[in-house]
């Protein structure tokens, strides 16, 4: 359904290195740079993150979330940390088991530099 997610930053190289710390920690390849623009590619989607081409300063969207899929609870727990690390925020509750429609999850909340919020899931079984 989805080719790729695309999100503003106003400050290109900092979010480069949160990213790259983030993403890596579920095996993604630091971002490839193109002029205003990084991409992190897999071979499930792409995820981008861009100056915003009007000229206007970039915000967070209010009520959105990009998820990232883990394979256990101990990948959330490490996405977390190096998502503090590199100067994101901890937002919702402490990285935890919640009761979802579809089962019980392990999910872990930041914002990003910019404000983004950003979770990590793992489906338990």
């Amino acid at each position: 359904m989805f080719s790729h997610i695309m999100i503003g930053t106003n400050d290109l190289d900092k979010a480069k290195a949160f990213y790259d710390k983030l993403l890596g920690t579920l095996g993604v390849r630091p971002a490839k740079v193109d002029g205003h623009r990084i991409f992190y590619i897999t071979p499930t989607g792409i995820f981008s993150v861009s100056k915003p081409i009007n000229g206007q300063p970039a915000t967070p969207a209010n009520g959105g979330t990009i998820g990232y899929a883990c394979s256990s609870s101990e990948q959330v727990d490490a996405w977390h940390a190096a998502g503090l690390e590199a100067g994101g925020t901890t937002c919702e509750d402490p990285p935890g088991v919640r009761q979802g429609s579809t089962g019980k999850l392990y999910l872990a909340y930041l914002r990003d530099l910019d404000g983004n919020k950003l979770c990590a899931m793992h489906r338990l079984a």
